[in-house]
């Protein structure tokens, strides 16, 4: 591929024809639903004269900044050095421009965030890019290669749903052309809503793909269902089969991690205190599905620093990421480009992936490489690069399973299960202790009054916590030995620590605010009248009607909490309270509070 120049926007100098109807454009209901599930779909052109330049958005009335435009330009083609021929998939994460109207979440986003597992909210200050890149040689062009990539850019972290939709509908684009980018948009646009714990009919170009996104503190495993009956989803005499998807965000962690796999439990530790790792490949595919599945090594735990399944030198966020300085900062970057090898030759943590793609890290068998340190990134051969003392011993066993799956040549599918299931035994065994003294935190139901502010939370005292270790330690639940103090000390200097306490502390003081809502909602109010002045009772009602507000932003957080004896009726018993109390004021007060 030619060195790569500015990316540019045909539509910066010019107004081109827009590739859908104009009375399509700016019918905001129609679009509503889409905005749920995509921001937009992107299409970057290579051109000979102008470089990247971004060809189309769909839906055109979409509004991207000009940095959000430049990187997806940069990030929708392979670096130059990488050479990719045919067709690569690959996925990117970008910022939000700030201060514009995209900064903020939508409030079906909001709402999911509200119901779902960690790992699958939508991110409020990222997008995630879904790229399928083609280039094939093409005599008619001047360069002689046809060199374009579909991006798919959403809110949401489902990199195994999007990575099929993309492969879906990038390959009839580039057969037929701007109509199936329409017919794709007016799919989506009848999708059902997001939501979590419903069995979901995605149809798209023909096909259907089905699939449950897991509700949080659901017994439910998240499994789609196959029985098309039940899911709702009717078959026509010549439609196929629904295309059923177990997971929505996981991915196929045994094919990634195979060639790191004696390392697995110190890249867990790595990826847990929230240490800088790169991840060096020939391909933007390699390299972004490593990022991927490190990351979801401390599931169901959300990874709250920053991460680039693929990264360029041309991303605007270079300078800060690739600073000396101050030292690497926590983040995760996925590279294809030979330069980063003497750019980041500083960072403590390398993983080079074998040349050759993903694939060919199944051939590898024994042939694992030892854990090195060097800094002389360009002479690597394949394996992990660190100097980092982990604080746990590995579990020699479940590499033996994996090992003896692959002579046994255990389906792929299989070997990711047993490897995230035991990734998750190890995660849950390290934050049990954590929930369990954070759950310690929450006030007494006494010290819970209808007639005063909820309480808070108490605050989070590491040497507390570390003093409950010996007794209820992970040692109770982990087979790994170690330190497991010093694990946690480290932790709790990481972004992710800061990440899980600011929601788990955000979560108990809804839960709170939403018991002192049933408190109030089960107290005799009519009878707390009696002798009270008419300021007082308007006082009153005006708290109330405050906490119909927080009723109304917590009303997830309030169904979850209420007991099976208050079947979600706090609301609308606080309704009736506030009727009854404003009955008793006279007609002009009423009329005052109507109008404020």
């Amino acid at each position: 591929m030619a060195t790569k120049q500015a990316p540019i926007d045909k539509n910066e100098h010019s107004t081109p024809p827009s590739p859908m109807n104009d009375q399509n454009i700016l019918h905001t209901e129609k679009w509503q639903r889409f905005s749920d599930w995509l921001h937009c779909i992107c299409v970057v052109n290579f051109d000979l004269e102008l470089g990247q330049a971004l060809e189309a958005i769909y839906p055109p009335h979409i509004q991207l900044g000009e940095q959000e435009k430049s990187n997806i330009c940069y990030l929708a083609f392979p670096d130059s050095n990488s050479g990719c021929m045919g067709d690569t998939q690959f996925h990117v994460r970008l910022r939000v421009a700030p201060a514009t109207e995209n900064t903020l979440l939508k409030a079906q986003h909001i709402r999911f965030n509200s119901q779902c597992i960690p790992v699958q909210r939508a991110d409020s200050g990222h997008y995630w890019g879904f790229v399928y890149f083609r280039q094939i040689k093409d005599n008619r062009l001047p360069r002689g290669y046809f060199q374009k990539s579909i991006v798919l850019l959403t809110r949401l972290p489902f990199v195994n749903l999007f990575y099929e939709i993309c492969s879906l509908i990038a390959p009839q684009y580039f057969d037929d052309g701007e109509l199936v980018l329409e017919s794709a948009c007016d799919n989506i646009c009848h999708w059902p809503a997001l939501e979590a714990g419903e069995s979901l009919s995605l149809h798209l170009l023909g096909t259907v793909f089905q699939t449950v996104i897991p509700k949080i503190n659901s017994k439910s495993n998240g499994n789609a269902q196959s029985n098309n009956e039940s899911s709702g989803t009717q078959l026509l005499d010549n439609q196929l089969p629904p295309q059923v998807l177990s997971s929505v965000h996981e991915i196929d962690l045994f094919r990634s991690l195979f060639s790191v796999l004696t390392h697995i439990h110190l890249l867990w530790e790595l990826v847990l205190v929230g240490e800088p790792i790169v991840v060096m490949a020939s391909s933007p595919t390699d390299c972004s599905l490593m990022v991927q599945s490190l990351l979801s090594l401390i599931a169901p735990i959300a990874y709250a620093a920053e991460s680039r399944p693929y990264f360029t030198i041309h991303d605007s966020e270079f300078k800060e990421f690739t600073q000396q300085n101050q030292g690497p900062p926590p983040v995760i970057l996925g590279v294809t480009n030979p330069f980063f090898a003497k750019t980041l030759s500083h960072w403590p943590h390398t993983i080079r992936l074998i040349d050759g793609g993903t694939q060919n890290n199944l051939s590898i068998g024994q042939n694992l490489r030892k854990v090195k340190s060097s800094s002389r990134l360009m002479e690597l051969s394949p394996g992990v690069y660190t100097q980092y003392k982990p604080f746990l011993q590995k579990d020699k066993s479940v590499i033996k399973k994996v090992m003896l799956g692959v002579k046994m040549s255990r389906p792929s599918a299989v070997q990711s299960c047993l490897l995230r299931r035991h990734m998750l035994e190890l995660t849950q065994s390290f934050m049990i202790p954590l929930e369990r003294y954070m759950a310690s935190l929450m006030p007494l139901q006494k010290d819970i009054s209808p007639f005063k502010a909820a309480p808070t939370p108490h605050p989070f005292k590491q040497d507390d916590f570390l003093a409950t270790l010996e007794q209820s330690g992970p040692q109770l639940t982990s087979t790994l030995k170690g330190d497991w103090e010093g694990l946690y000390k480290r932790f709790f200097r990481s972004p992710n620590f800061k990440g899980w306490y600011e929601n788990r502390y955000m979560e108990l003081t809804q839960t709170l605010q939403t018991l002192q809502l049933q408190a109030l909602s089960e107290v005799n109010l009519i009878k707390w009248t009696e002798g009270k002045h008419e300021v007082e009772i308007v006082d009153m009602i005006l708290k109330l009607e405050q906490k119909l507000k927080i009723c109304n932003e917590n009303f997830d957080q309030l169904n979850a909490t209420t007991s099976s004896s208050h079947p979600n009726n706090t609301k609308e018993q606080l309704q009736r309270i506030l009727t009854d109390l404003k009955c008793l004021l006279p007609d002009d007060l009423k009329t005052i509070l109507s109008n404020t």
